[in-house]
Parts: structure tokens; sequence; C-alpha cells
């Protein structure tokens, strides 16, 4: 059960509303939607659906784990449900707006104001300190945060190279400027690739710990990894063969506490 269907239920048993219990899915508002997506490439004079037919609800509240080997489809899908691709066939809604046709400057409006991304290739700015990469998050998305970069970067384990600049931090330090940054636009949808793929198991924990507390009423995390230990954390887990969803689900030994991951 995810932190919003307890709030939910909370309130009915408080007395705050009355009559039955509602159908939680139904309760919850929808942040991402994908119905009936293909998205297709041609290679070699072949066309290869990288998507095919996939139908997704994900709902406010919800830790979900993205599963599947290379090439199974998981960062064409995390570039779809951000508005990074288009599909070739099919229906995306994001935050309640339908995005299927829409513009190129709606599009970026939508990664400004509604989608967070952490890049498996970071995508850091060269030319910025990892202070401003961070402050960099904030001005774009145009929110005030309750935390300053700093703070953010403290958190990500990073207070002594907040004035360094990408090429004086190592991979994994510039993964976690990644994920400050994205923490930092106060973004209701936030999606990672791969965001603990350059961290040791102690500092992975950290970030993944991190990542769980974004979510909540009106927000999800959504992670696309390898790694299935991960999995057992989410609320939810969708794993990907050939661009065809094969499970979506909770984790098959029940969801457990971060703390107990192990790789």
């Amino acid at each position: 059960m995810t932190l919003v269907d307890r709030e939910v239920r909370s309130l009915y048993s408080s007395g705050s509303y009355v009559g039955a219990v509602p159908d939680l899915q139904l309760a919850r508002s929808n942040m991402l939607e994908l119905k009936d997506v293909t998205k297709a490439y041609e290679s070699g004079g072949n066309l290869i659906n990288a998507l095919d037919q996939v139908n997704i609800h994900i709902y406010e509240g919800e830790f979900v784990v993205v599963l599947g080997p290379s090439g199974s489809g998981k960062t064409t899908l995390l570039n779809v449900m951000g508005c990074l691709d288009t599909v070739t066939r099919g229906q995306v809604v994001v935050g309640g707006q339908d995005v299927t046709n829409a513009s190129r400057g709606a599009l970026s409006e939508i990664r400004r104001k509604t989608v967070s991304f952490v890049f498996q290739s970071f995508n850091l700015f060269p030319a910025l300190t990892a202070r401003e990469n961070v402050q960099f998050g904030m001005d774009v998305a145009g929110r005030k945060t309750r935390e300053s970069a700093a703070e953010l970067l403290t958190k990500v384990g990073l207070e002594g190279r907040m004035d360094q600049f990408p090429h004086q931090l190592s991979g994994g330090e510039q993964q976690r400027v990644a994920v400050a940054r994205a923490l930092a636009t106060g973004n209701p949808v936030l999606l990672a690739d791969e965001p603990t793929g350059e961290l040791d198991f102690r500092t992975g924990v950290r970030i993944l710990q991190l990542l769980g507390e974004q979510v909540g009423p009106g927000r999800v995390v959504i992670v696309v990894t390898h790694n299935r230990e991960i999995a057992r954390m989410a609320d939810r887990v969708i794993e990907l063969s050939s661009g065809k969803i094969v499970r979506d689900g909770p984790p098959q030994d029940g969801r457990v506490d971060v703390n107990t991951l192990f790789w």
C-alpha cells in the first residue's frame, strides 16, 4: 500500500469521510498514462518496435521500478514518459495533459514544470560548478524549494565538492549532482535512469532513500534499473521484454525497507 493509499484509508477510518472506502486507484490522481503506445525505429531496412502496444497507468504516491535487460525498451519508455521522445502510435498523458501531439514548446514546458530527470549520462553543464548545476535546476523550474542547492548537495554527500566542475568530479560524484539537480526542481514526476549505476552500495542506498522520500500526494518517482534488488523497495514493478510489458504489480515477495537491500 502506497503512502497516498494509507492517507486515504486513514481519513475514512477517522470519520473525516463517510461512506465506503473508495477504490484506491480511483481516489488517486493519474500522473502518467500510456495507452496502446508503440514506438518504432527503422534499422537496416527493418522496423523495430522499441515499445510495442504498451499500456500503463501510474498514480500519485507510487514508487515504481522499471526492470528489463538491455534493449528491452526501458530507456525509450522513460524518454516517452518524460516528453523527450514522441510515439509512433498511441496516446501519452503526463500530469493530466495529453502530450501525444503536443508542440515542441508545449513539451518543453512539461519538462520544465512537471518532469525531472536523473540521466544515466548525467548531462551536467561542464562550465558550471556542482552548486551552479543544481541551482540551474531550481531556476529553470521557476519553483522555490524548501532547500538550497548547498543543502541538497549535502544530502547527497557532496558538502565538500560543491564548487568543483564536472571534470573535477568522479562518475559517482557527477551522478549525485544529477540527483540533487532533479530534486531541486520540485517537479511532481521524477524519472531516474540507473541512478545508482556509478555508486558504491552504501551511497546507492542513501540515494534510493532520498528518492523514496520524494513520493507522496501529487508526486511519483519512476526508477529504471537492471538491478532487481532495487525493485524490492518499490510499490510497483514493471518488467519489459522486447518492448512489451511482461509483468506489472507489487514486488513478488512484498515491499521491503530500503535499508534491508543488499547488492
